[in-house]
């Protein structure tokens, strides 16, 4: 699976052992970040952007950001037409995310979060199918938001 991996200037750490890690379970991993990235601290947005832009056009099939709280990181992925970025804390709300949301984005918090939890929401979001049938609707209602449509309009049953 290819995986754009993204964070700020406080998830650096979390995304720098993410790589290897992620990389041993096969997958194809590229962090994204913003050309200005250096040392100093970073925006959020920027890398949001960058990540949510590649599983959008889908040249990424999932995405992972990671900045202090990791909420930033989701509200601004999830502006980009197509994602489905969820904030997981813990291995519930990672395994909920994908088997109710289809969600194509992990935001997680790298201050709130060791990295052992980290790498276990991450295999949980991974190994857990999307669920379909009903939550299926529900993923074609945020589709018609994403146009502008109301969603109880769009209800197919």
């Amino acid at each position: 699976m290819r995986i754009g991996l993204g964070c700020d200037h406080r998830g650096r750490k979390a995304i720098d052992e993410l790589v290897p890690y992620l990389k041993g379970m096969g997958h194809e991993v590229e962090i994204l970040e913003p050309e200005t990235a250096d040392d100093r601290a970073c925006d959020y947005p920027d890398s949001a952007w960058l990540v949510a832009n590649r599983v959008s056009d889908r040249t990424a099939d999932r995405g992972i950001l990671v900045c202090g709280t990791g909420i930033g990181m989701c509200i601004a992925a999830n502006k980009v037409g197509g994602v489905r970025a969820a904030l997981a804390m813990d291995e519930l709300s990672a395994r909920l995310s994908r088997s109710h949301n289809d969600a194509n984005v992990l935001c997680m918090s790298a201050d709130m979060l060791g990295q052992t939890l980290l790498k276990r929401i991450v295999d949980t979001w991974m190994e857990t199918p999307f669920d379909g049938g009903r939550h299926q609707r529900r993923i074609e209602k945020i589709g018609a938001i994403e146009k502008g449509r109301d969603p109880a309009a769009s209800a197919t049953d």
